[in-house]
């Protein structure tokens, strides 16, 4: 048994907060002595304890307009350009991670992601065990023209989200698909991409869904169900993703949770109890086990009160295996949620070599 989470920001706070890697999240906090960052909650071995075997590694990047740039976040871009740069330098991050241990694999082939698993096989000693990272695109302000989307799939990337927010593939959370993104999803299509319907308004999500011939995920957008807002799926949206067999990835962020949580409650009010509540909502919505998965974004800023009970870093995420078990969901439920989902959509994806 292990875990596939579908979204950590591993790229983007390196490049912003100067975070390393390969360093456990804990020795990451000690060596910083800012009070308003967000805490440091994954590092290489913290996943490996967490027997995250497969991580969904993003690149994003924020306008230096954006109402949501953060103080601590210090690069942020004003043209395509500036864009362009700031994610090949989160992409070089990760290329560089694998180049440079020998305990991460960049997933860009059946083979890769084939490696990663059998490194995960009982008998393989724990020394042994390889993480594997599918590098995701959170958005395309970096890709100039659809054409181009070839070129960062060179480089290494695997999966796309079109859009968070607005930009010129999407006119924003209310908006649908501009022109230049239904031609970016017909491009995407002829490389089979997986595409990533998170960030997405619902306008532009379902037409998306509709358009798109290639494998679909939600890689981290829980069910609109626990929080009323544009970054959740609504049933209806959650419906036509498992009519496409898509997947979606749930969140360990409080706000998501629990509809009547504050910033300001204790932590012990928000438990993984309530993660599973929202696991197991999608289960009943659509009659299946085989549409939800882990996207934890257990690294996207918050702080650490943002995070239920027990979570301190991504070492603690096998916890949810036993918080499913004691749900009541079978082993074999538990295998293809917290793994087994996420890796049948990634392997649709992946070419031979």
């Amino acid at each position: 048994m292990f875990i596939v989470d579908a979204q950590q920001n591993i790229a983007f706070n390196a490049q912003q907060l100067g975070r390393d890697y390969t360093k456990w999240a804990w020795h990451q906090r000690r060596g910083e002595s800012r009070s308003d960052l967000p805490p440091a909650t994954t590092g290489l071995y913290d996943n490996l304890l967490g027997r995250v075997a497969v991580v969904f590694g993003s690149i994003q990047v924020v306008a230096e307009t954006s109402p949501q740039l953060q103080p601590w976040q210090q690069f942020s871009y004003r043209s395509a350009s500036d864009a362009r740069q700031l994610a090949l330098w989160q992409l070089d991050y990760y290329r560089r991670l694998a180049d440079e241990s020998d305990r991460i694999r960049l997933i860009l082939t059946q083979e890769d992601l084939n490696s990663v698993l059998e490194s995960w096989h009982p008998d393989t000693s724990v020394g042994q065990r390889i993480q594997g990272i599918a590098v995701l695109m959170k958005g395309a302000e970096a890709i100039s023209e659809p054409q181009q989307c070839e070129e960062w799939l060179e480089y290494g990337l695997r999966i796309l989200a079109p859009a968070w927010g607005r930009n010129r593939y999407t006119d924003g959370h209310d908006g649908d698909l501009t022109l230049l993104g239904y031609e970016l999803l017909e491009v995407m299509n002829g490389f089979h991409v997986l595409l990533d319907i998170s960030g997405l308004s619902e306008r532009a999500a379902a037409a998306a869904i509709e358009r798109y011939a290639g494998p679909i995920v939600a890689s981290h957008a829980n069910p609109r169900h626990f929080h009323d807002s544009p970054r959740c799926l609504a049933d209806s949206m959650i419906h036509r993703l498992a009519e496409r067999d898509g997947v979606m990835g749930i969140m360990v962020y409080n706000r998501f949770l629990r509809k009547d949580w504050h910033p300001s409650d204790p932590k012990r009010r928000v438990t993984l109890s309530h993660w599973v509540d929202a696991v197991d909502y999608i289960c009943q919505l659509t009659g299946s086990v085989d549409h939800v998965g882990l996207g934890s974004d257990i690294d996207g800023g918050y702080a650490y009160s943002s995070l239920p009970n027990r979570v301190d870093t991504s070492s603690d995420l096998w916890l949810l295996r036993k918080a499913l078990l004691e749900r009541g969901f079978s082993s074999g439920d538990v295998k293809s949620i917290l793994s087994g989902n996420m890796i049948r959509k990634l392997r649709e994806s992946l070419g031979d070599g």
